[in-house]
């Protein structure tokens, strides 16, 4: 799944579910760590690794929608799997709206949560790669001189030469040269690809 090893959290504040759900996700050769409270688990540095939160609803002090709310605030949008012990509809279509990837009401099948952490922690694995490789682009992107980032701007929109140097006050050719050095300093294979990432840059 990556070259790190992902890793579960579990944040429930009853010692014998943490057990319980520690040994079933270990079982499955997954990395687990397991927390007693909100608190503890914010008190941890974010992982630069494929993660997930299975998550209790209600918790003393800081319940999982809080917990949820604030680790997207604070920019740590950890994938989570709810589970509880008293869910309805309306806590269920609350928990996926906020961005949940499953809610599971418990008792539960352990296949079940299984199946959700495997996919929460590939949509976290593929949501890390589009990131880094959005990072990669803006650097490449910051090589970029003024006037680059004029005219690059202006083919993400689609315009011709003739109307991106008719716009700027330069010649043709300056634009076609400029294409060049950006294509360069992007690493664009191809125009098409160029056109690709500009359109993610701005």
């Amino acid at each position: 799944m990556s070259q790190i090893d992902p890793v579960v959290f579990v944040v429930d504040d009853d010692a014998s579910m943490r057990e319980a759900l520690a040994g079933l996700i270990a079982a499955s050769g997954l990395q687990v760590e397991c927390f007693a409270s909100a608190r503890e688990f914010l008190r941890q540095p974010p992982r630069n690794a494929p993660s997930c939160l299975v998550l209790d609803v209600r918790m003393p002090d800081v319940g999982g929608f809080e917990l949820q709310r604030d680790l997207v605030a604070s920019g740590r949008e950890v994938p989570v799997i709810f589970i509880t012990a008293h869910g309805d509809i309306p806590m269920a279509v609350r928990a996926m709206k906020a961005g949940a990837c499953e809610f599971l009401p418990k008792p539960f099948h352990g296949d079940q949560l299984l199946a959700a952490i495997r996919e929460a922690l590939e949509r976290d694995r593929q949501a890390r790669e589009q990131g880094a490789e959005l990072a990669r682009l803006r650097e490449r992107g910051r090589r970029l001189t003024a006037r680059e980032t004029q005219v690059m701007a202006r083919i993400a929109r689609g315009k011709l030469n003739k109307q991106i140097a008719a716009e700027l006050g330069i010649s043709e050719n300056t634009i076609k040269a400029h294409r060049r050095h950006i294509m360069r300093k992007m690493g664009a294979t191809s125009f098409a690809e160029l056109v690709v990432m500009m359109q993610r840059l701005l």
